[in-house]
Parts: C-alpha cells; structure tokens; sequence
C-alpha cells in the first residue's frame, strides 16, 4: 500500500499523527456535530502532504483510497457508497460515550448494533487504547496514541501553577471526574486550556506553537479520569509528559505515571493536594519528575509503533474489505 487515505475530520491531535505514515491525506472537513467545521488550526496544522476537501468533492473525484477512516458510525454511513478498504477508530468507551450523550440506547445494544454494521460493510474496528477497545468489544486491534518528545520545547516550569488541556469538562464531568478535580487542587493555581464555552475566561490556544509555549512554562499537569469511563492519560498527557512535566491524577490502573517517578497519584483529594504544592514549591523535582515522564513516553508510546500499529491495521482493513468484496461477487446472480 503506498497510496492515498481518506480520513474525516475529527479529533484533529490524532488524525496529525497519520504524517507518520508518509501518505498523501484527504481530510473531510465542514461536517456537522463538530465543535469546529473547518480544521481546528488551534489543536494541531494540517498535516504535510494533507488537503481539506468536502465530502461532496470525495464523491464526486471517486479517487482510490488505501483506507477510509471513520471515527463514529455516522462517518461510516456518510461514506459507505465510496469504495475501498474503511477503518473505524475507537476514542472514546462506550459507556463514557452514552453517558455524555445522554442516549436512551444500552451498551449491549450500542455495542451489538455496531458490531452488526461494521461486519455487514466489512470495516475494521481499531481502538486507541486496550480500555476503549474493551468497552466496544473489540479488544484485539489496539494502535496507542503516541507522542514525540523532539517536537516539545526544553520545560522551563517557571509558573508555579498547574495545568490542564481539556475540552468540554463540564459536559463530561464525571468520565473526568471534575468535582473530584475540584477538590483535590482547591486554593491553588490551575490553567484549563480548552474547549470549554461554558467555562468564563477559558479558551483553547490559538495554535500548537501556544500550546507548546504552555506546555513549557508550567510546573505540573493533571489528569483525572473515572476508570470504568476513560484511561488514566489522554493524548494531553502524553503531550505534556514528552514537554517533560511531571503529572497528577487520581490512581488508575492504566495510568502511565509511576507515583513519586514522574508525578504523584492518590484518591484522596487532600493528599494530592499536598503534592501539589510540594511541586509548586520545588521546581527542581518537578523537573526530575519530568524527565522520567518524557522517558516513559519514548519508552511506550513511540511514534514508530504508532506507524507499525496503523500499517498493520490498514493491511487488515483491506483484507477484510477483499473478503467482502469475494462474498458480494460470489452471492451475485
């Protein structure tokens, strides 16, 4: 495979990891249910070897893809009439998804239903993460997000303040555990940079260049997340531990920090309250503490195996795509 991808836009952060394939992209942008319908400029610039088109333009160009990759069902249906091999990304679980959407459907339903369509269009089902692959019942094809530290600047830390990149944290307050959030860096200094319009005074950067410039001049970043809703790290963490801060958060099992290494995890709101403020007030172990996380991220969230994963993946979306194909032609009168 050496040809083009289609992939629709959303979840600008992840779809900027596909330069790592070294393929020429075309990102659908202006669809609706976006909290921005063109490219979101401020979270990542488009990719190299990258345009914007329309999906109108896709069907009426009806170039050949390598792979089509959707990211919900309503992308799927939106281009089921386009031939080629189609992949479905998992971000979100399940449950965290029904929850922030207040739908009426049950999981079993929701996950019965798109495991039925997704086999009846031959898609393959890809995750982000062991959890969310999990929560939909597709547990075996996992490609985890990845972060490069040459691409952060040199940590600083000179604000003595806390840091978290989050959109939408009211809407999903309790996948993020918000009033737990709340409780644990009450009375100290936190910067939410995000999505978040019914948050007064918080906007989200004006480009990835800000928000490395963010990244870089904080002390600490959190993250905290209800286990059975969403991983213990999100690709802002991963962001920030290749920016080489240390992180805080509640205990999680798919947390990559290691308490006391590269950051501190606790429960207990007080106690990691506490450990904020010893990072407020001790620059240089926030630093140590950073550096552990940038290897944690070198270590295990490699953009080689991001590369290797996808490849693979998209190799399994077109033998799953022939099949179908040979099934269709088989069943023909």
């Amino acid at each position: 495979m050496n040809g083009r991808i289609l992939v629709l836009n959303c979840h600008e952060a992840w779809i900027h990891q596909l330069r790592l394939l070294d393929r020429s992209l075309d990102i659908v942008v202006g669809l609706p249910g976006r909290h921005t319908r063109d490219w979101d400029h401020g979270t990542r610039p488009v990719p190299p070897k990258a345009r914007l088109i329309s999906l109108q333009q896709a069907f009426a160009e009806r170039a050949p893809y390598d792979c089509i990759i959707a990211h919900n069902l309503s992308d799927l249906l939106d281009t089921r009439t386009l031939p080629g091999p189609r992949m479905l990304i998992i971000h979100l679980t399940l449950e965290g998804m029904i929850l922030e959407q207040n739908a009426q459907t049950s999981v079993v339903e929701y996950r019965n239903a798109v495991a039925e369509y997704t086999e009846r269009i031959g898609a393959h089902v890809v995750a982000v993460s062991s959890l969310k692959g999990k929560s939909w019942g597709f547990a075996e094809h996992i490609v985890p997000l990845t972060a490069n530290p040459a691409e952060y600047l040199p940590w600083t830390g000179e604000l003595a303040c806390g840091l978290r990149v989050s959109n939408f944290v009211l809407r999903r307050a309790r996948t993020l555990r918000w009033n737990f959030h709340g409780q644990a860096f009450a009375g100290l200094p936190i910067t939410l940079v995000g999505h978040n319009p019914e948050c007064p005074g918080v906007g989200a950067s004006s480009s990835w260049a800000e928000l490395k410039q963010t990244f870089r001049r904080h002390r600490f970043f959190v993250h905290t997340a209800e286990p059975e809703l969403e991983d213990g790290y999100n690709m802002a963490t991963l962001e920030a531990m290749a920016a080489g801060l240390a992180v805080l958060g509640n205990q999680h099992p798919t947390s990559p920090i290691v308490h006391g290494v590269s950051g501190f995890l606790s429960d207990d709101p007080a106690e990691l309250n506490k450990f904020a403020g010893t990072l407020l007030g001790d620059r240089s172990l926030a630093g140590e503490m950073g550096r552990a996380g940038r290897q944690t991220v070198l270590d295990k969230f490699s953009g080689a195996a991001f590369r290797d994963g996808m490849l693979r993946e998209m190799r399994a979306a077109s033998e799953k795509w022939q099949r179908r194909r040979q099934t269709e032609f088989a069943q023909a009168p």
